[in-house]
C-alpha cells in the first residue's frame, strides 16, 4: 500500500469498501486491492469469535492463532455476503475514541480498528502491522485479529457525532494548527518541516483508493483530515535543536486537539450515522 503522508489507515479503507452496497455481489478483489495495496496478503486470526459463512460450513469458526489463519479475502467474503453496518475507529493512547472496551487496549496500540455489525453478532477487527525489509524498500505484513464485542452502534454515535460537526471541527482545528506553528516559528527551527507542510498542498489525496461514487462531502472531509494528521506528524516528529522544553510542551498541547479532530473526522466519514441532521442547523 502507498504509505505517503496522505495514505488512509487500513481500517478506514476496509470500512468504506466493506460498506459498499455492491460489495457482496461484486468481486471481493476490489476491496482487497484498496486495503492491501502493496502489503503482503493480509491474514486473519480470531480471539473468541465465530464468523458464520467463513469456511467450509455455515457455522465454521474463524481459525484461532493456534489453528492457522484465514485470509482477509475470506473475511471480506463472509461479511459482505449479508447485511452489515461498518465503521472505523482511530484510537490513540488515552483516547479510546469509541473502540469497545474489549478491544480498547489493542486498538489504541494499533491506532485503528474496524467495527462490524451483522445479524449474527458484532465484531471488531484490529490490524497488527509488522514492517520488514530495509529502510529503502520496506514491506508490511498485516494480521487482523477479530474479536466478538457487544453491540457498538449506539455508543459510537455519541463519540463521533455527525459529518457536519466533524467538518466544522476540522476548520477550527486547521486554524489552531496554523496559529500553533506560526507562534512556535516552525520555519526558523525546522526549515525542513515548514517545507514539507507547504508541500502537502500539492500532495495527491487518497481519492484514488476510495470507493467510486463516495459522496463529495465525505471525500472532502477525508482529504482535510489526512492533511491535518500529516501536519501533526511533521510538527511533532522531534523537539528540534532550537526548541526549549516549554516550547515543545506548548506545541504538543496545541496539536493534540488537532490530531483528535482529524481522527474523529476520518472515523465519522465511515460511520453509518454520517448523514444524521446537524443540530446546529436546526
Amino acid at each position: 500500500m502507498d504509505r505517503t503522508p496522505l495514505a488512509l489507515p487500513r481500517s478506514v479503507l476496509l470500512a468504506l469498501w466493506l460498506a459498499e452496497p455492491g460489495a457482496g455481489s461484486g468481486p471481493v478483489q476490489r476491496t482487497l486491492d484498496a486495503v492491501q495495496g502493496d502489503d503482503e496478503p493480509h491474514r486473519v486470526e480470531v480471539v473468541g469469535a465465530r464468523v458464520p459463512g467463513l469456511g467450509a460450513s455455515e457455522d465454521a469458526p474463524l481459525p484461532g492463532a493456534g489453528a492457522g489463519t484465514a485470509t482477509l479475502a475470506d473475511l471480506v467474503a463472509a461479511w459482505a455476503s449479508g447485511p452489515r453496518v461498518v465503521a472505523a475507529v482511530l484510537p490513540a493512547p488515552g483516547d479510546p475514541a469509541g473502540a469497545p472496551a474489549a478491544v480498547a487496549g489493542p486498538a489504541q496500540e494499533s491506532g485503528e480498528a474496524v467495527l462490524v455489525s451483522t445479524p449474527d453478532g458484532d465484531f471488531a477487527a484490529v490490524p497488527r502491522v509488522e514492517v520488514f525489509g530495509s529502510v529503502y524498500e520496506q514491506g508490511h505484513q498485516v494480521t487482523w485479529r477479530v474479536h466478538a464485542v457487544p453491540a457498538w452502534r449506539t455508543t459510537l454515535v455519541g463519540h463521533v457525532g455527525t459529518l457536519a460537526e466533524a467538518d466544522r471541527e476540522l476548520t477550527v482545528a486547521l486554524t489552531r494548527a496554523t496559529e500553533a506553528l506560526t507562534t512556535l516559528d516552525v520555519a526558523r527551527w525546522r526549515p525542513d518541516a515548514a517545507e514539507r507542510i507547504a508541500a502537502l498542498r500539492d500532495t495527491p489525496d487518497a481519492r484514488g483508493v476510495l470507493p467510486p461514487g463516495l459522496d463529495p462531502r465525505r471525500v472532502r472531509v477525508i482529504g482535510s483530515a489526512l492533511r491535518l494528521r500529516a501536519i501533526v506528524d511533521i510538527a511533532t516528529a522531534d523537539d528540534g535543536a532550537a526548541v526549549n522544553l516549554w516550547q515543545a510542551d506548548q506545541r504538543t498541547t496545541a496539536l493534540r486537539d488537532v490530531d483528535r479532530a482529524a481522527r474523529r473526522a476520518l472515523a465519522v466519514a465511515t460511520h453509518p450515522a454520517h448523514d444524521a441532521p446537524d443540530p446546529a442547523r436546526g
